[in-house]
C-alpha cells in the first residue's frame, strides 16, 4: 500500500509503498477513507533530531476515518464495512484515568510503549491502518468522512473544554471564543449545539468574524486592545463565564483575562494553542 512517512529528520514528508498491514489479536483494520492533516504534523517535522520520541520512518495522520476491512481473533462489536472515526489518544485502558476515558493521560502508556497513531504509531495517512483497540473506533455511519474526520481532534479539543464548563454554561451565560480558525470554529458550533450560552467570537479579520457568524457566533468582535471593554459592553457590564482561548498568545489571555475579571462569581477560562493538537 502507499503510505505518507517522514522518515529523515528534517526532510520532508515522502509517499512510499510499504506493505499491507494485517490485523493481531484484538486489532481491527481499516481502509481509510480520510484523514485530516493537522499543525501538530508540522510541530513533529520541526523538532530536531534528539526531540523525536519516536522511531522514523513514521507514517503520519493521527485523525483518521476508514471503513473496517478486516478484524483481529477476539474482536466484537463491529463488522467488515462498518464506517467508523478512530479515536487518537491511545493508553492502556486499565489504568485510572484512562478507567475515567481519560486515555490522553494514561499513566502507563510510556511505560508500556503505547503511542497514538501518527505519533509514534502507524497513522492514517495511508490506504490502510491498524486500529490497537476497538474501544477505539466510534461508528459514523453515513456521515462524509472528509467532514467527519477533522472531529477526531479539532472537534475533541473544544469539545473537552466546553463538557468541563457545562454547568456554566446555562441559560443567560456568554461564552467567549478567542480565534475562530480550525479549532474555534466549531467550538462556537459546538456551544450552539450543547449549550444555551450567548457566544461571542473574537479574531483579528473580517473575514474570520464573518466565519465566525456563518457557524453561529451572535456576535462578532474585532480582537484588539478594544476587545476586552466591547464584550463586557456587549454584555452589560457582566462579562464572560466562560473563555474559550483558542490562541494562547499573550494579547489574548490578556484580554481572556480581562473579560472574565468583569464577571461576578466563578469563572472558566481554557487556553489552547490553536495547534489541533491531542490536547485535554
Amino acid at each position: 500500500m502507499k503510505a505518507v512517512q517522514y522518515r529523515t529528520v528534517g526532510a520532508a514528508p515522502e509517499v512510499v509503498t510499504v506493505p499491507d498491514p494485517e490485523p493481531g489479536p484484538g486489532q481491527v483494520l481499516l481502509k481509510v477513507t480520510a484523514a485530516g492533516v493537522c499543525h501538530s504534523d508540522i510541530a513533529v517535522m520541526s523538532w530536531p533530531a534528539d526531540q523525536v520520541p519516536f522511531p522514523l520512518p513514521l507514517t503520519l495522520g493521527h485523525e483518521g476515518v476508514g471503513k473496517v476491512a478486516a478484524l483481529g481473533d477476539g474482536v466484537d462489536g463491529f463488522a467488515v464495512g462498518d464506517s467508523v472515526a478512530v479515536y487518537g489518544p491511545w493508553g492502556c485502558g486499565t489504568c485510572v484515568n484512562c478507567a475515567e476515558g481519560k486515555e490522553n493521560y494514561c499513566l502507563r502508556a510510556k511505560e508500556l510503549g503505547i503511542m497514538p497513531p501518527g505519533l509514534g504509531a502507524p497513522g492514517a495517512m495511508a490506504e490502510y491502518m491498524i486500529v490497537d483497540n476497538p474501544r477505539h473506533l466510534v461508528p459514523i455511519g453515513d456521515l462524509d468522512p472528509v467532514k467527519t474526520v477533522p472531529l477526531t481532534d479539532a472537534g475533541l479539543t473544544p469539545y473537552h473544554a466546553i463538557v468541563r464548563s457545562l454547568a456554566k454554561l446555562v441559560p443567560g451565560s456568554t461564552a467567549v471564543v478567542i480565534g475562530t480558525g480550525g479549532l474555534g470554529h466549531v467550538a462556537i458550533q459546538l456551544l450552539r449545539a450543547m449549550t444555551a450560552a450567548r457566544v461571542i467570537a473574537l479574531d483579528v479579520t473580517e473575514d474570520k468574524l464573518a466565519l465566525a457568524r456563518t457557524v453561529g457566533a451572535h456576535e462578532a468582535v474585532l480582537s484588539d486592545e478594544k476587545a476586552a471593554a466591547r464584550v463586557i459592553e456587549l454584555t452589560g457590564g457582566l462579562g464572560a463565564h466562560v473563555v474559550l482561548d483558542f490562541v494562547g498568545a499573550p494579547p489574548t489571555v490578556q484580554t481572556a483575562g480581562a473579560v472574565a475579571d468583569a464577571h461576578d462569581g466563578d469563572v472558566a477560562v481554557h487556553a489552547g494553542d490553536g495547534s489541533g493538537g491531542l490536547h485535554g
